[in-house]
């Protein structure tokens, strides 16, 4: 939470913004070839998505019995403070919603892009929407697969410590 700041509070959770994402946003507005608005819009597009992805989690986390009251967003990914009821089904619930919420999106993501002509048209030639849409798609595919990699402390190794711990304990898990 250190440096954190407070950006809103929405169904009983606080969402804050580390001060590195700002940082990183000065970045973005400085590369690129479609201009400060593009970068603008695919990063705030980023955060759109992190932040859907971790109140799956928080979301989730309450619908088992669960405590979940912060979301902190920074560069690198957002961190949803959840604590679910020590079971394996709510953890392993808790974790999943979160990945889950990227896989209702791609296929949104992919029928824009498709509804955009981006998939019959030839990469340089397409529109500054279609360079969006197919980004955000790409984003959002390129966080759910990284999200799912088997290692700790990323969401595919806590599912695989929570479904491990069905027949191991929570311990030896």
């Amino acid at each position: 939470m250190a440096g954190s700041m407070r950006l809103f509070r929405v169904l009983g959770i606080t969402v804050y913004v580390h001060w590195t994402w700002f940082l990183v946003a000065a970045v973005q507005w400085q590369i690129g070839r479609f201009g400060a608005a593009w970068h603008v819009a695919t990063y705030l597009t980023l955060f759109g998505i992190v932040l859907l992805h971790e109140f799956g989690h928080a979301l989730a986390c309450r619908s088992v019995g669960g405590w979940a009251d912060r979301i902190v967003l920074w560069p690198l990914g957002g961190i949803a403070f959840v604590q679910p009821p020590p079971r394996p089904g709510p953890v392993l619930w808790s974790i999943a919603a979160g990945p889950l919420v990227n896989v209702l999106l791609v296929p949104v993501t992919g029928l824009v892009f498709i509804l955009s002509g981006g998939l019959h048209t030839p990469p340089e030639a397409w529109t500054h929407w279609q360079w969006y849409v197919g980004a955000v798609m790409l984003m959002n595919f390129s966080l759910l697969a990284f999200n799912l990699l088997p290692i700790y402390p990323l969401d595919g190794g806590q599912m695989f410590q929570a479904v491990l711990w069905f027949f191991m304990g929570r311990a030896r898990s």
